[in-house]
């Protein structure tokens, strides 16, 4: 039942780390709202502040440690949800007092929890637990278990209508919680659990839902979306869910994000590659491409099984776009394992690539692992890569000059940079993380969330500059 909001409760909402912590966030936000909970951007003054934190690798752990130490300076109540509480649980609230800490348990009573907080009950942080044993391994007793009343709480899943948080034509929708894999130098599925697949219907729903506030372009995410569907007895189910998800009235693109190579089934690969309405856009994690390192890595693959999966897309859809993360000094990592690291990112092509340096996971394979790296060494070699791929994706971004590109508009810049002129994103282009279009010469009548045909005519590094179509088919669809 929802309660009437109380203006004299506020609670500010801050959310780090990847798009599916901010799914979380919304739907966190949905419950407070529902639970009486005013929704306000600024820390200062609310009555708590809910930072939903990441715990990924050192640096984000970092980042929601000084987080949360920043909303203590708000003067409001902290509470710390996410990853990191859900990972460290007592110990996290051992280290920093000044905040409550909760668990992912605690979500369906986020409000009830609020309330404690604020009222001085005390609340006992949780002691963190391995959450791949709170489900069955078999698919198919994971999912009947799922459904009792008894089962752990699974961020994103029985979807309780969101609260946005962020007001763009582009909205994370989440397909699916926690991962089987068993990547060495990843803790994920420690505390995020086992993989469970959320039902077709209820993405549906959901996609309906964000459509109705707008938003234009949904991004499906999970910690592996290749892997959808397969807990529920159908490794097709999501070439089947994505040209229903491309039909819901309102929304004009959809994108896959979070793909694992390994898992790219061929029929996978042709529906994104040649649905209309879906992006030809493949984020496939590749970590890395030296085939015995990957090994090490309890992952498979390497250069020329990755340049494979990437010729057959593009002979499919020769204008798709491509992204991955790699991680450097990874332990035993050789400087032969780079040069073949090099070599599969200068042949590949990519678009976009995100450059980690390893660092040492608690409870994690890795952890124990011989060969470790110097620090200095690491960072030595983060910086040569990258200073690779800043090169490399400027020129691939060089290749697309003259191409005819769809730029899902964002932002009007007329004011500034004359009428006519929009910030937007193409097929290509993840919303947050792989570069910009501008585009000259849109319509009047466009509205953020529409698609407009362009031609490439610049570039500035990854990003893209274009003129409008004015005769393009598009054009009509552009605004509502």
């Amino acid at each position: 039942m929802t309660r009437p909001a109380d203006p004299a409760r506020t609670v500010a909402v801050v959310t780090l780390g990847c798009s599916r912590n901010e799914v979380d966030s919304e739907e966190l936000a949905g419950r407070l709202a529902s639970g009486g909970y005013r929704l306000v951007e600024d820390a200062d003054g609310a009555d708590a502040v809910l930072v939903n934190t990441c715990g990924f690798i050192e640096s984000a752990k970092k980042d929601s440690v000084d987080a949360i130490l920043a909303a203590t300076d708000s003067g409001a109540r902290v509470v710390a949800v996410g990853c990191m509480a859900e990972r460290y649980g007592s110990e996290l609230a051992g280290a920093l007092p000044e905040a409550t800490v909760l668990g992912f348990d605690d979500y369906t009573a986020i409000g009830d929890r609020l309330d404690d907080v604020l009222t001085g009950r005390p609340l006992v942080p949780h002691d963190p637990r391995d959450r791949r044993t709170l489900l069955p391994i078999s698919p198919a007793e994971r999912t009947a278990a799922v459904a009792t009343d008894d089962a752990p709480v699974i961020p994103g899943h029985g979807w309780v209508q969101r609260r946005r948080l962020a007001s763009g034509p582009s909205a994370a929708l989440k397909l699916a919680s926690g991962c089987d894999r068993r990547c060495a130098f990843c803790a994920i599925p420690a505390f995020r659990g086992s993989f469970v697949s959320r039902p077709p219907a209820e993405v549906l729903g959901e996609a309906q839902w964000l459509a109705s506030q707008g938003v234009t372009e949904l991004v499906l995410v999970s910690e592996n979306s290749t892997s959808y569907g397969k807990d529920l007895g159908d490794l097709r189910l999501l070439e089947r869910l994505l040209p229903q998800l491309a039909a819901v009235e309102g929304v004009a693109r959809v994108r896959v994000a979070y793909l694992q190579p390994a898992e790219l089934r061929p029929g996978l690969l042709e529906v994104v590659a040649g649905t209309e309405g879906v992006a030809p856009y493949f984020d496939l994690s590749f970590q890395h491409s030296s085939p015995a390192l990957l090994r090490r890595m309890r992952r498979f693959g390497g250069t020329e099984d990755f340049l494979a999966l990437i010729g057959r897309a593009r002979a499919l859809a020769p204008a798709a776009g491509f992204r991955t993360n790699v991680i450097l000094g990874f332990p035993g990592e050789t400087e032969e394992d780079v040069a073949e690291l090099e070599r599969f990112l200068v042949e590949g092509r990519l678009d976009a690539v995100g450059v980690f340096g390893y660092s040492d996971e608690e409870g994690t394979e890795a952890m124990g692992l011989p060969g470790k790296l110097d620090r200095a060494e690491i960072d030595a070699r983060v910086r040569r890569v990258t200073d690779l791929v800043e090169e490399l994706t400027a020129q691939r971004a060089e290749d697309r000059l003259g191409e005819r590109i769809e730029v899902l508009l964002t932002e009007d810049l007329s004011a500034d940079e004359g009428a006519g002129t929009w910030a937007g994103h193409a097929a290509h282009q993840d919303p947050d993380a792989d570069g910009t279009t501008t585009v000259t010469g849109v319509p009047a009548r466009a509205v953020a969330g529409g698609l407009v045909g362009a031609q490439v005519v610049a570039t500035e590094g990854v990003d893209l500059v274009a003129a409008a179509l004015v005769t393009s088919a598009l054009v009509p669809a552009v605004g509502a």
